[in-house]
């Protein structure tokens, strides 16, 4: 008894003097979150940081966004078709070296700013097609061609005279093109005799090409005596068809991007079979003779391409004629 009396005055005065702890819990547990703003901005250098880099992306967003309407300016500029170039250089680089020296490289470049800027994307897919095929029909049986003295210099791999070489008609129209020469009813002429001196060259190197690696029988074209593969100025069967297809195909990519039209693509492979046999009525006349050294294989290459582009000019006018 003595113990419950004097233990149970006690609890309510300890029960009263607990409650402020609680009520104290209880009014902080209440308290908005937003009354405490350490809490909200833990560390403001990170939501800086991660504002700058926001911001960056937007601004990277906004670069790559113009280089992309720069890239597919119609018509064509020249910092459409500089850029352009530079992209595409850049990531096909490994293939431009399998199949050109660092000079031949930079003239490629300049060429393929050049047509850019008269062609557009349509021009440049072109020329890629051209330097595609012609640098595989170069590396067909090197090693066989190495081994019997007829294989190109270098593996293959073509310097700045022999862009320049086959690709000096393409230039020309190129630059007539883009000065507006002629005004708009050449317009198309140009880009016909263009694609043209592209199907020639292309035409002339695969047959070259696979004529030295698989032709049986290889004849000079001026006696038609049997002669050793390589030899200037001689051909063969299998050479022959295949240049034939090769412009064909060239002739075909210039349709599908709308360059030419049907009876323009005849012309082109009509016309590069023409140069073709020309150029080898030179090389077994003229090539190597006395007197005519500088006459050597781009000089000739100028001359071919550049005569295919002619006649397919004068076709397209006699048939626009008639």
């Amino acid at each position: 008894m003595a113990f419950s009396t004097l233990s149970m005055p006690r609890l309510p005065l300890l029960l009263r003097f607990q409650r402020p702890k609680l009520s104290f819990l209880t009014s902080n547990l209440q308290t908005p979150f937003d009354q405490f703003p350490h809490l909200s901005t833990l560390n403001p250098r990170h939501h800086q940081r991660s504002s700058m880099k926001a911001q960056a992306s937007v601004s990277d967003l906004g670069i790559v966004e113009r280089a992309i309407q720069l890239v597919q300016s119609s018509p064509p500029t020249w910092q459409s078709a500089l850029l352009s170039n530079i992209i595409i250089f850049t990531l096909g680089s490994p293939l431009l070296v399998s199949g050109l020296s660092l000079s031949g490289i930079g003239a490629a470049f300049l060429l393929g700013t050049l047509t850019w800027r008269a062609f557009g994307s349509s021009g440049f897919l072109l020329v890629a097609t051209y330097f595609v095929i012609g640098t595989a029909a170069t590396k067909v049986k090197m090693a066989q061609k190495e081994a019997q003295g007829v294989a190109e210099k270098r593996k293959g791999r073509r310097g700045p005279g022999s862009v320049i070489g086959s690709s000096a008609a393409g230039c020309v129209c190129a630059f007539l093109s883009i000065n507006g020469v002629g005004g708009e009813a050449f317009t198309r002429l140009w880009e016909l005799a263009f694609v043209a001196s592209f199907c020639t060259k292309l035409s002339d190197t695969v047959s070259s090409e696979i004529g030295k690696a698989y032709g049986k029988t290889t004849y000079l074209v001026t006696t038609f005596k049997v002669v050793p593969r390589g030899t200037e100025g001689a051909v063969s069967a299998e050479g022959t068809l295949a240049g034939l297809i090769a412009s064909v195909l060239l002739a075909f990519v210039g349709y599908l991007k709308g360059q030419i039209n049907i009876p323009g693509a005849a012309i082109c492979v009509v016309a590069a079979q023409i140069a073709n046999f020309g150029e080898s009525l030179i090389g077994a006349s003229l090539q190597e003779k006395e007197g005519f050294r500088w006459l050597n294989n781009d000089v000739v290459n100028v001359i071919n391409i550049s005569l295919g582009s002619i006649l397919a000019v004068l076709m397209q006018k006699i048939i626009l004629q008639s």
